[in-house]
């Protein structure tokens, strides 16, 4: 009977009540995280063959955002992959590329995987062509902000995000290495707790990869001591 009577009593408060009730949401929200982080990671890295997240098939013209520009004579790039890639822009690696383990996002306070690299640099600064190709899409990505892509020869394309949205190049126009195809800026919603830096993917036959791996040792040494946009601030 006493038992009964402390149940009942417990079923009767209405404070227990409340906080049961704001235990059991709080629970079912951060179930509903979890799933919904391991679902889009898995499907990341379970799917290599599609392009980046946000990056819509440059070659479907249906969903290339402007489509091709009228009076402009696309010149396809070559077949065989570029011999070499230039650094985009001038600073310091930042975040490294990785699909398979999560890092900790400071803006989005989860962790999650990192497909892409970050150089860190100054708002404003030039951002470069890293190879000789055609600049297949131009657009506004909810979750990066601005971005260019543009595709070189051998399936190869190289994507450029957090972009300031200045001086962005025409859809199907030809770049050279070193080109500038626009400026950095801090648009990306997602890494907007990071300093200012050039967010830059990178896929070779549809595969995402790690843009470092295309880069010389010069390069990359630039990318580890690199002051100059120090410098510039």
């Amino acid at each position: 009977m006493q038992e009964n009577n402390f149940f009942k009593r417990l079923k009767d408060d209405k404070g227990v009540q409340a906080i049961t009730i704001t235990v059991v949401a709080m629970f079912l929200v951060l179930t509903a995280i979890i799933i919904t982080t391991v679902v889009a990671n898995r499907a990341t890295v379970e799917n290599p063959d599609d392009l980046p997240a946000g990056v819509e098939d440059p070659d479907d013209e249906g969903n290339t955002p402007g489509g091709d520009q009228p009076g402009e004579e696309q010149q396809p790039p070559a077949d065989t992959l570029p011999s070499q890639f230039l650094l985009p822009v001038s600073g310091v690696l930042l975040s490294e590329h990785d699909a398979t383990v999560q890092v900790f996002s400071p803006t989005m306070k989860d962790y999650r995987i990192h497909l892409g690299i970050d150089i860190a640099t100054v708002a404003g600064a030039s951002v470069s062509a890293m190879a000789d190709g055609v600049v297949s899409q131009v657009w506004e990505d909810v979750r990066m902000g601005h971005c260019v892509a543009v595709k070189h020869g051998g399936d190869a394309y190289t994507i450029y995000k957090n972009l300031s949205g200045e001086g962005a190049p025409t859809v199907g126009s030809s770049v050279k290495a070193g080109d500038v195809i626009g400026t950095v800026g801090e648009s990306a919603m997602v890494e907007i707790a990071e300093e200012p830096h050039l967010h830059v993917e990178m896929t070779v036959g549809g595969l995402q990869v790690d843009p470092t791996d295309y880069l010389s040792e010069d390069a990359m040494a630039t990318l580890r001591e690199d002051t100059n946009y120090e410098d510039a601030s």
